[in-house]
């Protein structure tokens, strides 16, 4: 006999960047497998979503949040979900992930999100071999000497005159899958207008281009701010809006920007597992 079981779901977006939240911390769900959050994802048959979210109990925080991109694949943070997630939850919460545990805060029109220290080290991005991750000697088509952040997941980010005339499209793929990032790479192109603000275009890990990625915003400001470019605390504007992003004295990332709840619904679970 064919099981029925129907699980809730949310859809929410921040800043364009769209999730499907699946709420496991009081009723359990099954395993997802990367062929189940796959499909889920695709925007034809599916629900559609850049990422399938799965909020479960954690020992260490609050409650957990588990990530998985357009392809299926698990990942370890994601900005732009925090920012939904705390919207979701609606009061201050602790939030474990795979990449460290943030703080999630709800505010006016959004969140705010302690997104932790930034690692800079090679290993800890990681890269294959050691360099300075603060300008490194590589270069892909006219796009060199990039910075290297991890912010829970790993990011490489270029200062460009324009970051509207780089094909993104083309070689965000290349230098995703470049033999230089063992686990992959999330690649930001990024135009400094003044001291005060960032404009970025990102090619996220497994999703491709979005109109936002939180984790992006926060690494391209953390390396501008690394290179003495802007000042501590700087807007960066994608092409879904802005995240006012600071890195505070204690070193901590801190990321300020909208999110919203789109739509809920629900599915039958053997529909896509």
């Amino acid at each position: 006999m064919r099981r029925v079981m129907r699980v809730d779901f949310t859809k929410m977006h921040g800043l364009g960047n769209d999730f499907v939240v699946l709420d496991a911390r009081t009723r359990p769900l099954p395993g997802i497998s990367e062929d189940m959050a796959r499909a889920l994802a695709d925007r034809r048959t599916g629900i559609g979503c850049d990422q399938l979210i799965l909020l479960e109990p954690s020992e260490t925080a609050d409650f957990r949040m588990r990530i998985f991109n357009h392809d299926g694949g698990e990942v370890e943070a994601c900005g732009n979900a925090s920012r939904a997630v705390a919207l979701l939850h609606g009061s201050a919460a602790e939030v474990e992930t795979s990449g460290g545990t943030i703080r999630v805060e709800p505010a006016q029109r959004g969140a705010n999100v302690d997104m932790g220290v930034p690692r800079f080290d090679w290993d800890a991005i990681p890269l294959a071999y050691g360099m300075d991750t603060g300008s490194m000697p590589v270069s892909w088509d006219g796009l060199e000497q990039p910075g290297a952040v991890n912010v829970g997941n790993p990011h490489v980010i270029f200062f460009v005159e324009d970051c509207d005339a780089v094909a993104l499209e083309t070689i965000g793929p290349e230098i995703e899958h470049d033999p230089l990032f063992p686990e992959r790479v999330n690649v930001n192109v990024a135009t400094i207008m003044d001291r005060n603000r960032i404009r970025l275009r990102v090619w996220e890990r497994g999703v491709g281009q979005t109109r936002a990625c939180g984790t992006g915003a926060c690494a391209t400001a953390v390396h501008a701010m690394r290179r003495g470019l802007v000042d501590r605390e700087v807007t960066v504007t994608l092409p879904g809006g802005d995240l006012i992003i600071a890195w505070d004295k204690d070193d901590r990332i801190r990321m300020t920007g909208p999110a919203a709840e789109s739509f809920s619904g629900s599915f039958e679970w053997d529909d896509f597992a």
